[in-house]
């Protein structure tokens, strides 16, 4: 199974965008998908519904991490290409959506529940939230296996 449909697979079960995107990596990069389910946790809805940056983002960001982080404090240049990973990361999607921000993206803020219901009211969480999970798993394909 390719990885959009893994990690829409994992949307579609109820986990958020973040848990999708970075659970669709995990074990190609060592890790078991319930620890990276539980890592992921803390990331959807904009973290943790605060309707900050997109889970769908964060998500491809740790997985960024687990391809390029370095574990040296003094590896500068891991450190640098790092960053150069997820500023090309975020200036993609951004260019795709506008923002990396979930309020923005959803046209509500999901941290009220008066944002919450006209999100679910509207179907926003099936219409939106796939489409941006599907896409970060794209450019991550890109970057990841390139």
């Amino acid at each position: 199974m390719e990885k959009i449909e893994v990690a829409l697979s994992f949307y579609n079960e109820g986990f958020s965008c973040s848990q999708a995107v970075f659970s669709a990596f995990a074990e190609q990069f060592g890790m078991d998908k319930e620890t990276a389910l539980k890592i992921a946790g803390a990331f959807g809805g904009g973290m943790a519904q605060m309707g900050e940056t997109c889970g769908a983002v964060t998500g491809a960001l740790m997985v960024l991490g687990l391809k390029y982080g370095r574990i040296n404090a003094k590896d500068f240049e891991t450190k640098e290409k790092l960053y150069s990973a997820v500023k090309d990361f975020v200036e993609k999607f951004k260019l795709q959506n506008g923002t990396i921000v979930c309020r923005e993206l959803l046209g509500c803020d999901i941290s009220t529940q008066e944002g919450r219901d006209k999100a679910t009211q509207q179907n926003l969480f099936k219409t939106i939230c796939p489409k941006l999970v599907a896409l970060s798993v794209e450019y991550l394909e890109e970057v990841v296996n390139g």
